[in-house]
């Protein structure tokens, strides 16, 4: 009976922590605070940026604290489930998918940088902490949040080397965390165009 009930929970966890990822904050703010689609401003993101660009500053900290807390949320639920790491792993990287391909809003969502740093803090929460750090200290230098962005994603991969301090690499963190790298860099693919040809605004700039 355990051999078939521990299957169903997973799976069950797995699209649940889908559906927690792709609930859709951004987008929610922008219909009540400013009646627009997100999606069809700016960036075309629900992520936080587009939400402080074109609705303000309040509503862009309440979704980047939803959109935080819905990565973290994923993997404490598959821990209160007693389940092993590769799976609260899967559940980070659920709702990291649910946020950038929400079902409800035609698989057109974030870039995942505020989810995949709850992920982090809710699996690792010094390499969350660390990755955070590399982007205010990016972000106070630059003022470009896709550039911080970048560059967290981009450490992500060694960050998470260094924080097994000379003892075993659990493989499965170490790919989670360059699989986040890749997908964040290539929901930023049209920031990076940007940056190469000096166009990308800073925060306060009119895209």
């Amino acid at each position: 009976m355990n051999n078939f009930i521990g299957p169903i929970i997973s799976i069950f966890c797995i699209g649940a922590c889908y559906l927690i990822g792709s609930f859709p904050s951004g987008y929610i703010a922008g219909k009540r605070f400013a009646g627009i689609d997100l999606r069809k401003v700016g960036s075309g993101s629900t992520g936080a940026t587009n939400v402080l660009r074109h609705v303000g500053k309040g509503p862009a900290l309440i979704v980047f604290i939803i959109d935080v807390g819905k990565g973290a949320l994923a993997v404490l639920l598959a821990r209160s489930l007693a389940l092993g790491e590769e799976l609260q792993v899967a559940a980070g990287l659920a709702s990291l998918v649910g946020h950038i391909w929400p079902i409800w809003l035609n698989w057109k969502g974030g870039k995942a940088v505020a989810t995949g740093l709850g992920m982090l803090l809710g699996l690792s929460w010094p390499v969350g902490l660390a990755s955070l750090g590399i982007f205010l200290t990016t972000f106070a230098l630059s003022r470009i949040v896709s550039l911080s962005s970048i560059s967290a994603a981009v450490c992500l991969p060694l960050l998470i080397l260094m924080s097994f301090k000379g003892s075993a690499v659990n493989p499965t963190f170490f790919l989670v965390g360059f699989f986040a790298m890749v997908l964040i860099l290539w929901r930023h693919r049209s920031n990076i165009q940007r940056l190469i040809k000096g166009t990308e605004p800073k925060v306060g700039q009119s895209e």
